[in-house]
């Protein structure tokens, strides 16, 4: 690293060949970036020595923490055999040990994994899947997908179909495919339309999709776990494909390895990523049942085959890290500790943030918390101010709107959790004045 430069010059240097998602590059320099240099633990230390704990676990990525020595140990020891080999017609040994030790875990019956490395490319392959799977059995009609309100997939064209909006995505509405829509999780009544929208329209769907549990883009709005129950029995009463997107719910942020697991369902079809090499390398999957799996086999290169793939699809070094990781979970009863903290962040935000007048809404589920404010009227950007006043105290949170969102790692700690909520108050009652 240029030791010579501060953040004001790594800005510029930003500025000048890189372009940010989500973020308007003519004013990136004003909004005070950070600019990471190094990590330790739960804390991200920027170019001029500041630390920032990270609470939305890098955009929801991060599990365990940042240079965790074990999950060091396994990068490495990898590195020392092979980093990346195609997936294209063969195997690596780490792709395959992964999967092993993954495929039992999931709530999908007798699962076989197509690796991808991001949640939307997850997303778009079991959207293929499901479209190609009833056309391989010479059902032609099967071209529609129901979605929820407030849904949000991902950035590929079929992702931003999916999804509900929002995000600047009404610009790509020429691109983007049709789907029925059920209500969102801030709906009451979501699942029960959901159910009769299937049961009216089963001829034509080829799935539903659900985050299962949890919207996280649209606030960390939530639903009662055994409401879904319901949709799995519409699904299979009507023969319809259940896909579950666990990209951001999976992996122990609400509580359970999987949020399907807490739901008590078993979709045909599953989508996991961020947290599932610990935040460490980008890698994601789409998870088929052997029912699905199964349509799609006969003839070599025939037309049953999935013409479908990516180039660092398993990769191997994230293969490694994801596989130890797993282990990890286990051997430090993480899920253990994300239920005591959420225990801990439930009591510490109902006493510190909900009484506040400026907030109108607590949600959570597990270590996913939407803080809804309540400015006094529009434009007033109190999510934007509420965030920057945390950064600047020392805690990385990131509005949604006007939604103040909070994920930290299942690491997360006692005093954590009141750095956390005590930072969120204090920014709260800042921006009102």
């Amino acid at each position: 690293m240029d030791n010579e430069a501060n953040a004001a010059e790594w800005v510029r240097r930003d500025e000048a060949v890189i372009w940010h998602g989500f973020t308007q590059m003519s004013t990136f320099g004003t909004n005070a970036p950070i600019i990471v240099e190094r990590a330790e633990g739960r804390e991200l230390i920027d170019v001029d020595g500041r630390r920032y704990l990270d609470a939305v676990s890098s955009i929801w990525m991060m599990t365990l923490g940042h240079r965790v020595p074990e999950l060091d140990d396994a990068v490495r020891d990898q590195l020392d055999r092979i980093a990346h080999s195609t997936m294209l017609g063969h195997g690596n040994v780490a792709t395959i040990e992964f999967a092993e030790a993954l495929a039992p875990r999931l709530p999908v019956d007798d699962a076989h994994l197509l690796f991808a490395s991001d949640g939307a490319a997850a997303v778009e392959q079991a959207l293929k899947i499901a479209f190609q799977f009833w056309v391989n059995q010479g059902v032609t009609d099967r071209t529609t997908f129901l979605a929820f309100g407030g849904a949000y997939h991902g950035d590929t064209v079929g992702s931003i179909s999916l999804g509900a909006g929002g995000f600047g995505t009404d610009l790509f509405d020429p691109l983007r495919f049709e789907v029925l829509r059920a209500p969102g999780f801030d709906d009451p009544a979501c699942v029960e339309v959901a159910c009769k929208l299937i049961a009216a329209h089963h001829e034509r769907l080829a799935a539903v999709i659900v985050e299962p549990l949890v919207q996280g883009a649209a606030g960390i709005h939530v639903r009662p776990a055994h409401e879904f129950a319901a949709l799995e029995a519409a699904c299979r009463a009507h023969d319809v494909l259940l896909i579950c997107d666990e990209v951001a719910v999976g992996f122990g942020r609400t509580g359970t390895l999987f949020a399907s697991d807490r739901c008590g369902i078993r979709p045909d079809l599953m989508t996991v990523g961020k947290g599932i090499t610990g935040g460490y390398l980008p890698m994601s999957a789409t998870a088929a049942s052997r029912r699905v799996f199964d349509a799609f086999l006969g003839a070599d290169l025939g037309p049953a085959t999935l013409y479908h793939g990516h180039s660092y699809a398993g990769n191997a070094l994230a293969a490694a890290v994801a596989r130890r990781h797993l282990q990890l979970l286990d051997e430090w009863n993480v899920l253990a500790n994300v239920e005591a903290r959420a225990a801990e962040l439930d009591r510490a935000l109902g006493d510190a943030v909900a009484p506040l007048p400026q907030v109108r809404e607590v949600r959570q589920q597990g270590l996913m918390v939407g803080v809804e404010l309540d400015p006094p009227r529009e434009g007033m950007r109190w999510g934007r101010k509420v965030s920057a006043a945390c950064v600047e105290q020392g805690v990385l949170i990131r509005p949604l709107g006007d939604v103040v969102v909070a994920v930290p790692m299942l690491t997360t700690t006692p005093d954590d959790v009141e750095r956390i909520v005590g930072t969120i108050a204090g920014a709260i009652t800042l921006a009102a004045r």
